[in-house]
């Protein structure tokens, strides 16, 4: 499989190495952030409000920014993900935010170990601190 040479071509090429299917639906997490966390808070109503088909999170991150965690389930595909993160970058700018890139739990559904929804930064995720 051929990936575009760019940080989403490599981290779907990371994803495809380790073993993931990038044929099947999966949960992939966009970073928004934020400095004003009631701009943040007005945007994770925003984002609640819309027809968003997903789930979102606000948490203050390791920088002391707010970032807004937008889950959505979606195939793992180069166009959609880079259309994505253009979607949701021009909805955070307009609370003062930006996208920060992606990232996705390495192991998926029915996988025990992250039942919970605590993000952990590893070689397989786009997303940067």
């Amino acid at each position: 499989m051929q990936f575009p040479d760019d940080g989403n071509g490599d981290m779907l090429k990371a994803m495809a190495e380790s073993g993931m299917d990038l044929n099947q639906v999966l949960a992939l997490d966009f970073y928004l952030v934020f400095e004003d966390k009631t701009k943040a808070e007005q945007a994770l109503a925003a984002l609640l409000a819309s027809e968003m088909d997903g789930e979102a999170e606000l948490n203050l991150n390791d920088l002391d920014q707010w970032e807004l965690i937008v889950c959505l389930h979606m195939l793992p595909d180069h166009a959609a993900i880079t259309a994505k993160e253009k979607e949701l970058d021009k909805f955070a700018k307009k609370f003062g935010g930006y996208n920060d890139g992606w990232g996705v739990m390495q192991h998926q559904d029915g996988d025990d170990e992250f039942a919970d929804h605590d993000h952990h930064c590893d070689d397989h995720c786009g997303h940067s601190h």
